[in-house]
């Protein structure tokens, strides 16, 4: 399956380069299972959103491993893509961006005809041709219609998706240069979040005795959310079904739940078509 990763440090500017290339578990490693694209969005001073995106696996690309050691932003997103839509070209390479707000997901959504449909003339913001850049577009426009409230545009576009399309998952990450977004929905895939406070190094040491360690982290407090644990910190928690995590520029955790229940029209592995089929086969979900 595609791998999520978002990362906030408040109000402050910090890097991301343990988790995306050193950790145990880093998007770098995820890359050797997840070979069809790899994607880093950020926000520069001024706020704005930059994206550098490749159809390749992260431990093939340069440039993800330049931009992970170089760049530094309050917020941070990373994809590493297992196609299950679309074909492998930059447009439909993950994190996405819309009205300066950047997004990644991980799932199946199905009947791409009447998402179309639904969107009507916002299907113009869709540039690729995958289910989660217009999932995006739906999620863009119900933000817009109720004067940028994230959370309640979220929420909106959720509720409609849950309700009338074919649903495998649609678990996904969404960063503002202030502040990042989270949802778990439904069980299928598990989604974790890590608070993590200043004052020590990250590190980890692996079973063979090879020790990594980043001062990333060491001045100032950061919260990640992964779809693995990506290191041995026992601050990893799972996301329940149908959770929305909002992480503030103060970096306080606000957690509800805007989905109960299945999809009206859950999918199955079995459902799947053999192409979507592998990209999602993955362990049960862990949380």
């Amino acid at each position: 399956m595609c791998r999520l990763f978002g990362m906030s440090a408040g109000g402050e500017r910090a890097r991301a380069t343990f988790w995306l290339l050193d950790a145990p578990d880093s998007l770098s490693v995820q890359s050797h299972r997840e070979p069809d694209g790899t994607g880093l969005g950020w926000f520069d001073r001024e706020g704005r959103p930059r994206v550098s995106k490749q159809p390749l696996a992260a431990y093939d690309d340069a440039a993800f491993a330049r931009r992970a050691q170089e760049v530094a932003s309050t917020t941070f997103i990373a994809h590493v893509r297992f196609a299950s839509t679309g074909s492998l070209r930059p447009e439909n390479t993950h994190p996405f961006e819309q009205h300066g707000r950047l997004f990644a997901h991980n799932g199946v959504i199905e009947d791409l005809p009447a998402l179309d449909a639904h969107l009507g003339e916002d299907v113009g913001a869709v540039k690729g041709d995958t289910d989660s850049e217009r999932f995006f577009a739906l999620i863009t426009r119900e933000i817009a219609a109720r004067d940028g409230d994230i959370a309640g545009g979220v929420a909106a576009a959720c509720t409609w998706v849950a309700a009338h399309l074919p649903v495998f998952a649609i678990n996904f990450v969404l960063a503002t240069a202030e502040g990042l977004w989270a949802l778990r929905y439904p069980r299928t895939h598990a989604l974790f979040l890590l608070r993590r406070q200043a004052g020590s190094a990250l590190h980890h040491t692996s079973s063979l005795g090879s020790r990594v360690t980043s001062p990333h982290g060491r001045d100032r407090p950061l919260v990640v959310i992964a779809s693995e644990r990506m290191d041995a910190d026992p601050g990893w928690t799972p996301l329940e079904p149908g959770e929305l995590v909002n992480v503030t520029p103060a970096l306080r955790v606000d957690r509800r739940r805007i989905l109960d229940g299945p999809p009206a029209r859950p999918l199955s592995l079995e459902d799947l078509g053999a192409r979507a089929r592998r990209s999602q086969a993955a362990v049960a979900p862990r949380g």
